[in-house]
């Protein structure tokens, strides 16, 4: 049996942009987008079920503070999640700072800061509710096929960074 929704074409946002070369890159991009704004509903509510009302952006950094529970640099965050305007990854900081869920350090000249024990804690209850509630509803999801999706989603991150530049220096 065909999919019924192929017989109306791909499933984009912008049917003047899947009028190129490729349309299915459009249809990728309204899924994309999709996919991001449920994402950062999910974390928001999540992080909000867990105890903290936190933005999106917060609740992703304070992930990121925790992992392999190491001093991170503001430098190191924007970078591994891609941030290009460094005050608002500040400003989460010093969010999640005042919340006590993550302390700054003096590492040589750099200032550093890793998760607290709250923070931490507030972590292990995070991945809890994610368990209880997001996991089994991708129990018949391929994890090979989300690694490889996962892989094809950075690529085009560094497509699109990339022609980022590009359109800047025209």
């Amino acid at each position: 049996m065909s999919d019924p929704s192929r017989s109306f074409g791909p499933v984009v946002s912008s049917a003047h942009l899947a009028q190129a070369s490729v349309p299915a890159l459009s249809e990728l991009e309204f899924a994309t987008t999709m996919a991001n704004h449920a994402f950062q509903r999910w974390i928001v509510r999540c992080m909000a079920a867990a105890g903290a009302q936190m933005s999106p952006l917060e609740v992703m950094i304070l992930h990121q503070v925790a992992h392999r529970n190491r001093p991170k640099t503001l430098a190191d965050l924007c970078l591994v999640l891609n941030i290009e305007d460094t005050h608002l990854a500040n400003y989460a900081l010093r969010k999640l700072t005042a919340q006590g869920l993550v302390e700054s350090e003096r590492r040589g000249k750099e200032k550093a800061v890793r998760v607290t024990p709250a923070g931490a804690a507030l972590c292990t209850r995070y991945r809890e509710i994610r368990e209880a509630l997001l996991l089994p509803g991708l129990a018949g999801v391929d994890g090979a096929e989300m690694s490889r999706l996962a892989g094809l989603l950075r690529a085009l991150s560094g497509s699109y960074d990339q022609a980022a530049r590009s359109a800047a220096a025209l």
